[in-house]
């Protein structure tokens, strides 16, 4: 469609560009490239430090961070500190950022202009027609497209907080389940050595005629199961030391990294929260997320609607010449608009509705699985804490007590030397298990603190 002059409709394109490019901005990229947000967040609820080296000197500040963390025995907030370093998997994630501000940037940016040239010349007449479009359907909608890209990099970045507590979550429980391995194969080397000492008391008994064949077999098989039991300590070590190691960045899986003496001791006292759910549901970053992504499909189901029958839509000032070279142009505007005879839009907002429904149905069953992970971990927390005090304040003192007046009785010449043997494995593989109710409780408190910052990783 074409106009033989048409300044005014020139002067309203004109206007409706300067207007938008006032609403975008000038979009460019930001000194921190949306990180400090990050930084913020993992500071005030891990309280910890993460940062993302995109320099040299950067990069060898945190090297020499993380070298002189790894020089003495780790305890376990100062492996959550290497993780947040030194994991490259989660450095890999803060590239998201950069990727969605790359395309924050490139929506503040007005769409290219389209130059379109037509020329036919016969005996000296020309048909000449020059012209200079821009998509007005995109240039009306980059406000829109602008906000979205906001909302989207805000996105990323809980997005990435989330993948910062994940990682915290896993490097504590590592941790705690390599100190417990470790302490662990100690104790089984323990009941080893007092399976060995009666395996040869036994065999010179054997030997002197002193004892029989079964129960020198019985002893026998002691120390086997013990043997036995060495090596599964000593392949949970292995394990937990690589699991420990590749969380921490390490790249050496041989490489051995130091612990503390011994797990944490268990608290006094827990304080049970009744609120504990309700606080979960409003500071979770992923309900918080998964809230921001139905609002902004329920954005896009709107601007869906309004544009249902428009999809594509350029204008521009044209000039065209008909004849010779001497003939003047003649100037006007050309409009390109595709009739939706055909195809009217409406499979579009249905997909729009589709996407918008299969997101609050995603949503409500978000927030459930949210209230029974905080309850259970809320539950693991209590009954682990309960179990390990237990063990802490009956089993082990009660074993004890029966080690001491076995001593006594053996001294008394009321027992034999195996029956001590005995005892004395059962005391270590008492302490065993207290050192594992521990664990436990250590791990479940891990969780639950993650459990009110985001859900568990996939």
């Amino acid at each position: 469609m074409r106009a033989t002059s048409a300044p005014s409709r020139s002067l309203r394109v004109l206007a409706l560009v300067c207007g938008v490019a006032g609403l975008v901005g000038c979009a460019t990229f930001s000194k921190d490239g949306g990180f400090d947000a990050v930084a913020d967040a993992t500071r005030a609820r891990l309280g910890r430090e993460t940062r993302w080296p995109r320099s040299a000197e950067e990069l060898a500040k945190n090297d020499a961070e993380v070298a002189a963390l790894l020089a003495h025995p780790l305890e376990a907030d100062d492996a959550v500190q290497i993780a947040l370093l030194n994991n490259h998997e989660l450095q890999a994630s803060f590239q998201e950022l950069g990727i969605s501000e790359a395309d924050l940037v490139q929506s503040g940016r007005l769409p290219n202009p389209r130059f379109t040239l037509r020329h036919s010349s016969a005996n000296g007449l020309y048909d000449i027609e020059e012209t200079l479009t821009l998509n007005v359907l995109s240039l009306a909608t980059a406000p829109y497209v602008h906000a979205t890209a906001k909302r989207r990099f805000a996105q990323v970045q809980s997005a990435v907080i989330i993948q910062v507590a994940q990682v915290a979550e896993r490097t504590r429980t590592a941790y705690y389940i390599a100190l417990a391995a470790r302490d662990s194969l100690h104790y089984a080397w323990q009941v080893k050595d007092a399976a060995q000492t009666s395996t040869e008391l036994s065999h010179r008994m054997l030997s002197a005629g002193n004892w029989n064949r079964v129960d020198q077999a019985r002893q026998q098989s002691f120390y086997w199961r013990g043997m036995q039991d060495l090596a599964r300590a000593e392949l949970a070590d292995v394990t937990a030391q690589s699991n420990l190691g590749r969380l921490l960045g390490i790249e050496d899986p041989r490489t051995p990294v130091q612990l503390a003496e011994h797990l944490p001791e268990l608290p006094q006292n827990i304080v049970d929260r009744p609120d504990l759910v309700q606080t979960a549901m409003q500071g979770r970053i992923d309900l918080q997320l998964m809230r921001a992504e139905l609002d902004e499909l329920a954005r896009r189901l709107n601007l869906t609607k309004a544009t249902r029958f428009v999809n594509v839509l350029d204008a521009g000032p044209t000039r065209v010449r008909e004849g010779t070279r001497e003939d003047p142009y003649q100037k006007g505007y050309e409009v390109s608009l595709e009739v939706p005879l055909f195809d009217t839009g409406g499979a579009r907002v249905h997909k729009a509705e589709a996407f918008y429904a299969e997101a609050v149905q995603r949503y409500a069953q978000a927030a459930i699985d949210a209230r029974a992970q905080v309850y259970q971990a809320a539950a693991d927390f209590r009954l682990t804490y309960e179990m390990a005090v237990r063990e802490r304040d009956e089993m082990v003192p009660l074993q004890q007590l029966v080690a001491k007046q076995d001593l006594l009785r053996y001294n008394a010449s009321q027992i034999s030397v195996f029956d001590l043997l005995a005892d004395a494995r059962a005391k270590i593989t008492s302490v065993d298990d207290y050192i594992r109710s521990v664990r436990d409780f250590w791990i479940a408190k891990s969780h639950l603190d993650a459990a009110l910052i985001a859900g568990p990783p996939h």
